[in-house]
């Protein structure tokens, strides 16, 4: 009897194993269901949109889906351990919200598709090229951005924060430098490696800027109140190429993309996938439409007014706390 026993419980044994193999491998075989995990850089407005946009586009076009969403909390190498993670879990397609979680997945997995969501260089981060790899991009028009900054402030002397780390980073100053050489500008630069150092990067050069610009550059951005507060101090405007963390600061205007069409159009590229389209025939989709967000109650308290011609083209506009219909 006690041998029987012994055998029961070894052989219950075999099957919970067995049963957690064939969960980690994705449950798709069990029950129909597509396992996407989705890592992202960190929680903000803007990639917190995107994750969104992906899901809602997905679930409209009937899509029968798990998601495990993780965040790498802005470190490279925790990004690197949830590509693992989702190796180990078996999953049928994972994407990469922002450059470092999009090279890391594609570091990992060579037969699983990998699709990037609003990479800004893709070349530069090293996925393209790749048979696996495809995605979207959010490579914003500096040169457009640029313009407006000098039209509304008439600036000389233009501040930028960048993380040094990150490709995207580096890609956007090295546009704006170049964009700030044409049209005769002084670019000043401040390098930041984490999210904390962005205040006292600010702080740095903020005396000797006509005007601040913050890019497309997660790390920055994950930090935009502690830069429009900086700003705001020395009375220095604010531009910004992410209009969806732009609401509740000081930015004085923004000129950037939709970040959940964004994530809706790389949910477009995860149909695309599941419904048999191979990655490397996809490559990379570009966003378009422009959108410019303005800050009515930051103008006013800076003395600014902000020209008819860019007001007839915004998207957003805040006045007394609020945003107005129009």
């Amino acid at each position: 009897m006690k041998k029987f026993i012994t055998f029961l419980f070894i052989f219950a044994l075999v099957i919970i194993a067995s049963f957690s193999a064939l969960s980690a491998q994705g449950n798709k075989e069990v029950d129909g269901r597509v396992q996407i995990g989705i890592s992202k850089l960190m929680v903000h407005p803007a990639l917190d949109s995107i994750e969104q946009g992906i899901k809602d586009y997905l679930n409209e076009n009937g899509v029968n889906a798990i998601y495990e969403t993780q965040s790498a909390n802005g470190e490279i190498s925790t990004a690197a351990s949830i590509a693992q993670l989702f190796q180990t879990e078996g999953k049928d397609i994972v994407i990469g919200i922002a450059t470092p979680t999009a090279q890391a997945l594609a570091n990992v997995f060579q037969d699983v598709p990998v699709v990037y969501a609003t990479v800004t260089d893709p070349d530069a981060a090293g996925l393209t090229g790749l048979e696996n790899v495809c995605g979207t991009s959010d490579m914003v028009p500096v040169d457009k951005q640029l313009e407006i900054i000098e039209e509304v402030t008439g600036v000389k002397k233009l501040g930028m924060i960048y993380t040094s780390a990150e490709a995207n980073g580096i890609t956007l100053m090295e546009a704006m430098q170049e964009a700030c050489d044409e049209a005769g500008i002084e670019l000043i630069t401040a390098s930041i490696s984490n999210s904390s150092e962005v205040m006292m990067a600010a702080q740095s050069i903020i005396d000797r800027v006509d005007a601040m610009y913050v890019s497309t550059d997660n790390t920055v951005i994950s930090a935009i109140s502690a830069l429009s507060s900086v700003c705001m101090d020395a009375s220095v405007p604010l531009f910004s190429a992410d209009t969806t963390s732009s609401f509740g600061t000081d930015v004085l205007m923004a000129g950037g993309f939709d970040y959940y069409q964004s994530g809706r159009l790389t949910g477009e590229v995860v149909k695309r996938i599941l419904d048999g389209e191979d990655p490397a025939q996809i490559g990379t989709l570009y966003l378009e439409n422009l959108e410019i967000y303005v800050n009515l109650d930051t103008a006013e308290k800076l003395g600014i007014t902000i020209p008819e011609s860019l007001m007839a083209q915004a998207s957003y506009i805040i006045k007394d706390g609020a945003e107005i219909e129009i």
